[in-house]
């Protein structure tokens, strides 16, 4: 039939795993990626987008290092627009609505042209595994799968529960059948389960909406991309809208509140915090009269249309007669209902930085199955559980990324120390050194990484360098050309800058405030240097001149907390021998066995004096 034996399995095909069957692949392992569905490859099962507010740099990290979902989305995008652009660098994050079909029919095309990745249409019911080491995988047809590795990727489908108002039924996404056995065999090997919840809402048919009712949400001017390699962006785009619900809305959804999954204690799962239903937003924000509904395209080619903020799991009667009362909906038809579902995770304190299980060797664990939300969240999860597996099938070094290097390492780091209980989302403001972590410079951050393990092309690097030259090209000439006051003093006047008094370099007109590089760009004596230059590289210029006193400033704290991190815990340290930790701090210290001191300070419930107990106790 095929070979039977594999370097790596990647079990499941969403987000997480098609990133690990990439990387793993790319770096020369043969893979086997098993799915339930062959026609759901990378499907986007909620929203039609990529980035957003930190997901955005996460995506720009994975492409960094070689992964693959930033090029997708460039060549899948329908619109691209750079968020917070009026506050400073490190919050600015790129965005873009995705054309649902293309994107998934775009991944599956990048898989079946490696030769290294084999497909298997079926469902994985048991792990094979000898002496707490996993040696393969057994599916639904009875199956056997030989590997040196195995990636569960499982998304929603573990037990996943549907939930419309009164009605439930057995999926993993509507009208697909949910995946069972794994978490039992899990649990009986010793892991910790638990349920989460998540939800989508209505999608409904464009052609019905009116959209003068209805704020128009047009793209970027001059639109960017994700991937450092795409060198045409989106040049035709599509628009998005917005609108509100209202009173009215809110009377009839509490209608159903009664027949509620989620007021009636039917779902035991915690849903996202941050992306609650309609109905959670009516009950809890109570005082508010309306709440925004982005209005989103699925396509180039399609009119189905994402009902942006009106996720719902209430009765479909209910969400139809509610979602006509919203301005431009009045005459709205729906293609389905949404709905809530619940499904099984493992809590992430289980894992080791790079992914693997710590009680099956050669088991790693990506995506929702680690009890976090969203599509980045999920692929660069998979990116670095597939990089591990690869390093671990060949008997290579591991590859883990610091809160320093990315905020997929802030991710992973989050996850195994202080865990979750309800679905774990990425934002700016988990980040300690975010004026680091730009969305501008993960290529300076991670290509060179990715090149020495062998994912980032020669392509790749060979741009990286280059522009590299070109920024300390920039740099150094803005340093060294000076104008004079007779020369510019009647232009600043004009931009309400403050005149000079003497020849000065350009670049202490670039540290004021007040001026940016682009509107000096428009003075006769500096616009050559756009000419010379591209945006990318004018704007990292821009970002190391303006910010240069906070990048420093935070390079310095990264260089104390590797302090904390070079101190390594002995793998068998026994830590009842200390009596003056906290009851609550030796417990958390034996369950999640930090490798480091540094890892060990970030655990909740280790507070700063069982760091300084430790510190003391190994001679510090």
């Amino acid at each position: 039939m095929q070979q039977q034996a594999y370097d790596v399995i990647v079990v499941g095909a969403g987000h997480a795993g098609c990133e690990a069957a990439h990387a793993a692949a790319q770096m020369g392992s043969s893979v086997l990626l098993i799915t339930m569905n062959m026609q759901t490859i990378a499907q986007m099962s909620c929203n039609p987008a990529m980035g957003g507010v930190a997901k955005g740099q996460i995506v720009r990290e994975i492409d960094a290092l070689g992964g693959m979902s930033g090029l997708i989305s460039d060549k899948t995008m329908i619109q691209f627009r750079m968020l917070n652009r009026s506050k400073g660098p490190a919050m600015w994050s790129p965005r873009c609505q995705s054309d649902r079909m293309r994107f998934a029919e775009e991944w599956r095309m990048v898989l079946e042209q490696n030769p290294k990745v084999d497909f298997w249409q079926d469902s994985v019911q048991q792990l094979l595994t000898k002496n707490n080491e996993v040696c393969g995988v057994i599916t639904r047809m009875g199956i056997e799968f030989k590997a040196r590795t195995v990636v569960l990727t499982n998304g929603t489908f573990l037990n996943g529960l549907i939930h419309i108002g009164e009605k439930h039924f057995g999926g993993g996404r509507m009208a697909e059948p949910m995946a069972q056995g794994l978490t039992e065999q899990l649990v009986q090997l010793g892991f910790e389960s638990g349920r989460m919840k998540t939800g989508t809402p209505p999608r409904v048919d464009g052609r019905s909406l009116d959209y003068s009712a209805m704020e128009e949400q047009k793209g970027d001017e001059n639109p960017s991309s994700f991937s450092y390699l795409t060198e045409s962006p989106i040049q035709e785009q599509r628009s998005c809208w917005i609108t509100h619900t209202n009173t009215k809305v809110h009377e009839v959804l509490r209608k159903g509140f009664d027949k509620s999954p989620m007021f009636a204690g039917r779902i035991k799962g915690l849903g996202p915090r941050y992306c609650p239903s309609v109905e959670d937003k009516i009950n809890r924000f109570a005082d508010k009269d309306s709440h925004q509904i982005f209005v989103e395209p699925e396509g180039w080619n399609t009119v189905e249309i994402y009902v942006n903020g009106f996720s719902t799991s209430l009765p479909e009667e209910i969400q139809f007669e509610a979602i006509r009362l919203i301005p431009g909906f009045e005459k709205a038809k729906l293609f389905r209902p949404g709905y809530a579902i619940e499904y099984d995770y493992f809590p992430p304190t289980q894992l080791l930085a790079t992914l693997e299980t710590k009680l099956i060797t050669g088991l790693f664990f990506a995506g929702q199955i680690n009890g976090t939300t969203g599509y980045e969240e999920a692929a660069c999860q998979g990116l670095m559980a597939g990089i591990n597996a690869h390093q671990k099938a060949q008997q290579l070094d591991p590859f883990t990324l610091s809160r320093s290097d990315a905020y997929i390492g802030v991710l992973i780091d989050d996850l195994i120390n202080k865990g979750t209980d309800e679905p774990y989302r990425m934002f700016t403001s988990r980040a300690e050194f975010r004026t680091l972590l730009r969305q501008d410079n993960a290529d300076e951050r991670l290509t060179a990484k990715g090149y020495e393990l062998g994912l980032a092309t020669q392509k790749r690097m060979d741009k990286f360098q280059q522009k590299q030259q070109d920024v300390a090209r920039l740099l150094d000439q803005i340093k060294t050309s000076k104008v004079k006051p007779d020369e510019m003093n009647a232009w600043l006047e004009q931009q309400g800058s403050s005149s000079l008094r003497e020849g000065t370099p350009i670049v202490n007109l670039l540290k004021r405030s007040d001026l940016s590089f682009s509107t000096l760009l428009e003075h006769p004596l500096i616009k050559n240097i756009k000419d010379n230059y591209s945006q990318e590289v004018i704007e990292q210029a821009e970002i190391i001149i303006k910010y240069e006193s906070y990048i420093e400033k935070e390079r310095l704290m990264v260089d104390k907390m590797k302090t904390m991190e070079d101190l390594k815990i002995p793998e068998t340290f026994d830590y009842d021998k200390i009596k003056t930790l906290s009851t609550e701090s030796r417990i958390k210290l034996k369950s999640i066995r930090p490798q480091t001191i540094g890892q060990a300070s970030r655990i909740s419930g280790v507070s700063a004096s069982d760091v300084s107990i430790l510190l003391l106790f190994m001679g510090r």
